[in-house]
């Protein structure tokens, strides 16, 4: 597990395969297997990877146990929804299963960044941040931030007590973008490269970015040769 910000993580619950697996799976074909990884088998998901044989990566899948603010989460969910090759469609084999505050009645956490990590507005682009803002400014942010999560918490904790069902309360969960929560992502060695490639780039949202590299550190352990390829493409 990798802590992520103040209160999160990404956890890697299962894994599905190796680097042996997209090599076997492309040379099923002609019936022929590895046992043990070779130069010629690297060479293979290179050769793979490159011109754009992306099947046999499919093979290869993992399980991940992310908790994470909404705003990351909803971004994340992208690459569920319209990941299909058909237009707008969920990928079928693909899953996401995530914490509802119908049910759940567990702790409530927040994203709360530090008086020092609040960015600008950046000078040519309608999204991303620029710099990090002055103490001043941070300072009251973070303290402004604190006060709508303490005042919608009083609320949301009067209608639970009030046996206003969970389902309805919620709406009083103050911050909804800075709520944590929490969901397993299962997905292909593919569908993990895809992602990884467009949210460590720079111009991703810096927390995302910080999931991103996680999960990357916790992936490429198990496959380093067939995520390298994957991620030079």
């Amino acid at each position: 597990m990798i802590n992520v910000l103040n209160k999160g993580y990404v956890h890697l619950v299962d894994v599905m395969g190796s680097d042996l697996t997209p090599v076997n799976a492309a040379r099923v074909s002609y019936n022929k297997a590895s046992n043990a990884l070779t130069e010629k088998d690297e060479k293979l998901i290179q050769f793979l990877a490159t011109h754009d044989h992306t099947s046999p990566f499919r093979h290869a899948m993992v399980q991940l146990e992310v908790y994470a603010p909404l705003m990351v989460a909803r971004q994340w969910w992208k690459y569920i929804v319209g990941s299909s090759h058909q237009e707008g469609a969920q990928d079928p084999f693909t899953a996401w299963n995530e914490s509802s505050r119908r049910y759940v009645t567990e702790s409530i956490e927040f994203y709360i960044p530090e008086e020092d990590e609040w960015r600008s507005s950046p000078e040519n682009s309608k999204q991303g941040s620029g710099p990090i803002l002055g103490t001043p400014i941070g300072k009251e942010a973070t303290k402004r931030l604190l006060e709508q999560i303490e005042y919608g918490m009083r609320n949301y904790e009067w209608a639970v007590e009030n046996n206003i069902a969970t389902e309805m309360a919620r709406l009083f969960n103050p911050s909804a973008y800075g709520l944590y929560v929490r969901w397993y992502w299962t997905a292909s060695l593919q569908s993990v490269s895809h992602f990884l490639k467009q949210r460590l780039d720079a111009h991703a949202q810096v927390e995302i970015q910080a999931f991103a590299k996680a999960v990357k550190t916790l992936v490429e352990k198990e496959f380093p040769v067939s995520l390298k390829a994957l991620m030079s493409i």
